[in-house]
């Protein structure tokens, strides 16, 4: 029982952070219909940013944080201007192979400036695991949690009550009506961006916490298998992204704890062929008509 448990905890961890990465997939698609693909990569933008502000000029972990959140935001909104936004009237499949082109784009510039070999990121936390029985939480899985479900209400706080989320909402269900009622389609496209990309760098920091080594391809796992979390629970639907990186972290887990760590990948996918075999809109899609 003792196992198990820990495994779960182990699984809610690395859940709560690709949950965290799959609401910057599900913000966009929702709003633009573009899966962005370069969007694990900004989570290792993020971790160089938080890494060279640490060791390069030493501020301190919340600095760090603020300072990768920006750096992310700027070179995602100038992603979305310089790359996206000119394809935006473009077949869907133009747009994603953009994203795809991106992505690798990110990843040769890293390994040019900081060079294909994996740096150290430095420990942050040096705090005693709460012992419960024979049950032992680090307070790295806790942090991760309850900042992962907490930036999850705030985000959906955002959404459904704030102007900025009625925006998102209305350019969500009617590009052209939402120009007709005077918003900035461009701005608030922007602003999708701009919060995806801060919460991927959010979630690249627990993650270089959790496991401290920062590289340039660092990014392409998490990312594939949030978008897959994205998938699973429902893209579009940000409850949806939440669950499904649950459900991943935790298939990911046991399989490794129980079965074999090699198989743990086949494990997650073969969960997601499965849904999307059965219910191909995710678990908390929705099935929709479209006139032909």
């Amino acid at each position: 029982m003792t196992l198990l448990l820990n495994q779960l905890l182990n699984g809610l961890q690395i859940g709560s952070i690709y949950a965290l990465i799959a609401l910057g997939y599900t913000m966009v698609y929702g709003i633009v219909k573009l899966i962005n693909f370069a969007h694990g990569d900004i989570i290792m933008v993020g971790a160089y940013a938080a890494l060279i502000l640490m060791t390069g000029l030493g501020a301190p972990f919340y600095a760090a944080i603020i300072g990768a959140m920006a750096v992310c935001v700027v070179c995602g909104v100038l992603i979305e201007r310089v790359a996206y936004k000119p394809l935006r009237s473009s077949p869907r499949i133009s747009s994603l192979i953009t994203a795809i082109g991106v992505s690798y784009l990110l990843q040769n510039l890293a390994q040019l400036i900081f060079s294909p070999t994996p740096r150290p990121f430095p420990t942050v936390f040096q705090v005693k695991p709460l012992v419960v029985g024979e049950l032992s939480i680090s307070f790295v899985t806790i942090l991760t949690l309850v900042v992962s479900v907490g930036l999850m209400v705030l985000l959906q706080f955002v959404v459904r009550r704030t102007k900025v989320g009625k925006a998102m909402r209305a350019v969500s269900e009617d590009t052209g009506a939402a120009q007709l009622m005077g918003i900035s389609v461009d701005r608030t496209v922007s602003i999708t961006f701009a919060i995806g990309c801060a919460l991927a760098a959010i979630g690249a920091v627990l993650y270089c916490v959790a496991y401290p080594r920062v590289q340039p391809t660092m990014g392409s796992l998490p990312g594939l298998k949030a978008f897959i979390a994205a998938v699973l629970g429902g893209i579009g639907i940000l409850p949806g992204a939440m669950l499904g990186g649950f459900i991943m972290g935790i298939a990911e887990s046991l399989t490794k704890g129980y079965i074999s760590s090699q198989l743990a990948d086949a494990v997650v996918y073969g969960i997601l062929i499965v849904v999307l075999i059965f219910k191909p809109a995710g678990l908390l899609g929705k099935k929709t008509r479209e006139k032909v």
